[in-house]
């Protein structure tokens, strides 16, 4: 009987330990927006903000790619596909949307990945959706017309809304290869050594398309405006690379394996609220009424949408709505 308390005890402190893993890594991605904006202001293109983010994490990755060599040889068609839509694309569909609209709002838009991944499991798996699933899509489609206040005509950037839905269905393929990553029957991919190739998959593609050799270089030598505040251009990079990237995808791996992709998922709701609350005060970008209120009914929705996909079976792989990090639970971030 003391053994069983025990082994209870430590289930318990397992789980304690991978909630807060997860509640660091809402708050390391939620932050990413915030830092990179300045930036982007101060005169670095979008994309080369990207390109900087993801070849600086690449780069401290690097010895966990040599160590995990084999994957090149074992998984090849994963490492390309998500280092290019899970790394590549939302990163710079993200990043774009953020020099266009509000951080907070972008991040929304692109919360609507997992009632977009219930859509690919409906219609492209034809596989039967639970009713609450679909309660969840209505819910966050009708938030987000909320929080881009449709009834005064989009006041948002339109471009700037369609990089942040560009970023969602990057997503959505994100989520799909996650689900890939672990057949059935296979010994699981380590989740570290694909993030460490998908962030060096990221970075080759991002070198052909932000062509990094035509970078203001002298813009990370000084500093960037964060509402009125000058801020270190270096130290703001420092951020986005080892916190928002590094310590977001290495703790978010770590907590999906101690918990649930379900409880990891409601976790990760956390990093819209905490980039639209870090975008509230540090870059003076204010949302209105109804705008809070459209961005919590879009959490809702995405809550309920993500944890009430259908049970994956062996037989049948199903992909799941849950965040980034969702690569670990299924051998397993953006």
């Amino acid at each position: 009987m003391p053994v069983r308390k025990s082994q209870s005890g430590q289930v318990g402190r397992g789980k304690g330990f991978g909630l807060g893993l997860a509640v660091v890594s809402a708050f390391a991605f939620g932050g990413s927006g915030v830092a990179a904006k300045p930036l982007i202001e101060a005169g670095l293109d979008p994309l080369h903000v990207v390109w900087l983010r993801v070849a600086g994490a690449a780069l401290v990755m690097l010895p966990l790619a040599v160590r995990h060599r084999a994957l090149l040889r074992e998984r090849p068609a994963l490492l390309a596909g998500f280092g290019l839509l899970g790394v590549a694309g939302v990163q710079a569909f993200y990043f774009a949307s953020i020099s266009r609209i509000p951080v907070g709002v972008a991040l929304l838009v692109e919360y609507l990945a997992p009632a977009l991944v219930l859509g690919w499991v409906r219609f492209v798996q034809r596989r039967p959706v639970t009713r609450a699933a679909a309660v969840g899509v209505i819910l966050a489609v009708g938030g987000l017309a909320c929080v881009v206040e449709v009834w005064a005509g989009l006041s948002f950037d339109a471009l700037g809304l369609l990089l942040a839905l560009g970023a969602a269905c990057c997503q959505v393929g994100y989520f799909v290869l996650s689900d890939q990553g672990s057949d059935s029957g296979e010994r699981a991919p380590d989740p570290l050594g694909v993030i460490a190739y998908g962030l060096l998959v990221g970075t080759a593609v991002l070198t052909v398309v932000a062509r990094p050799w035509n970078m203001d270089w002298t813009v990370l030598a000084g500093t960037a405006d964060m509402d009125g505040t000058p801020v270190s251009a270096g130290l703001l990079l420092a951020w986005i690379v080892l916190v928002a990237t590094v310590v977001a995808y290495v703790t978010g791996v770590v907590s999906v394996r101690r918990l649930s992709p379900q409880v990891a998922g409601v976790v990760a709701c956390l990093e819209a609220v905490v980039a639209t609350v870090l975008a509230w005060f540090l870059l003076g970008e204010h949302l209105s009424a109804p705008q809070i209120v459209g961005g919590a009914v879009v959490l809702a929705g995405a809550f309920i949408a993500q944890s009430s996909a259908p049970a994956k079976t062996s037989a049948e792989p199903v992909a799941s709505g849950g965040p980034e990090r969702e690569l670990s639970a299924r051998g397993n971030v953006a």
